[in-house]
């Protein structure tokens, strides 16, 4: 497989060949290309490789320009440290959309998403496993980045979610912990909190709880290869358990980088 690398810092450049020669060492780099004039004398003189990494902001403007000069038929993934692009990255014929700084585990989660839109295995076309992505992506950006809690009968608090350490469910009703130790009961349920709210933050540990990372103060191995999570605020007596199904998942979500 033979694939173009354009971005213009030279520590991404070394970076991202170290992590190609780990994951796909059969990968040949035909060129490094650091600006967007560079990239069109490229293209004047070579033919398509299989692959493209792009960075999106080069030292004289943004690739997308590309776009405009150059019929870009394969797969790009773009590698950059800004997350406003997404959506038009992937209307260009983008596989992936990494975020600096890229580790191993993305590259080979990408080349996977690569194997999938080109596999029939699913019976879906390549278009709309990338319909499928666009949606997806879009569904991130609706996700609710502040609430209004109703507070003393005629007021309405408003939180942004950041604030916000961790949803439970007490008395069948729903509460929301800050981070300053505040609780107020909270107007919606924990499904439609789950549903709105951006799963990379908060992770649903189970039927009572929704929490985000820094409302963990520690874990413990518990029986039958479960976990229990010591929260940093005082939220219920009930214990905070993962079960043995999602514990790996658990573990994943904690552990992704953002």
């Amino acid at each position: 497989m033979k694939v173009i690398i354009i971005e213009d810092e030279k520590a991404a450049v070394r970076n991202l060949k170290a992590l190609l020669q780990e994951v796909k060492p059969e990968v040949e780099v035909e060129a490094t290309l650091d600006s967007i004039a560079a990239v069109l004398d490229w293209f004047a003189m070579h033919s398509m490789p299989d692959m493209i990494f792009m960075d999106i902001h080069l030292a004289d403007g943004s690739a997308f320009e590309i776009f405009a000069h150059v019929d870009i038929t394969c797969p790009i993934i773009f590698t950059t440290a800004y997350d406003e692009y997404a959506l038009r990255a992937f209307k260009v014929n983008s596989v992936d959309y990494l975020l600096k700084p890229i580790g191993k585990s993305d590259i080979e989660k990408a080349f996977h998403k690569l194997e999938q839109l080109h596999g029939s295995e699913q019976g879906k076309s390549p278009d709309n496993t990338l319909l499928q992505l666009i949606h997806s992506l879009k569904k991130q950006e609706s996700y609710k980045t502040h609430f209004l809690i109703p507070v003393k009968g005629d007021k309405l608090l408003p939180i942004s979610v950041d604030m916000i350490l961790l949803f439970y469910i007490q008395d069948c009703k729903v509460k929301v912990v800050l981070a300053d130790g505040k609780e107020y009961t909270f107007p919606q349920t924990l499904d439609e909190i789950t549903e709105c709210i951006d799963p990379s933050l908060f992770f649903r540990v189970n039927r009572q709880f929704l929490i985000s990372r820094e409302a963990i103060k520690d874990i413990d191995l518990w029986f039958n290869n479960r976990l229990s999570i010591n929260l940093r605020c005082k939220a219920s007596d009930e214990k905070v358990l993962v079960s043995k199904a999602r514990v790996q998942e658990f573990k994943d979500w904690f552990s992704k980088t953002h």
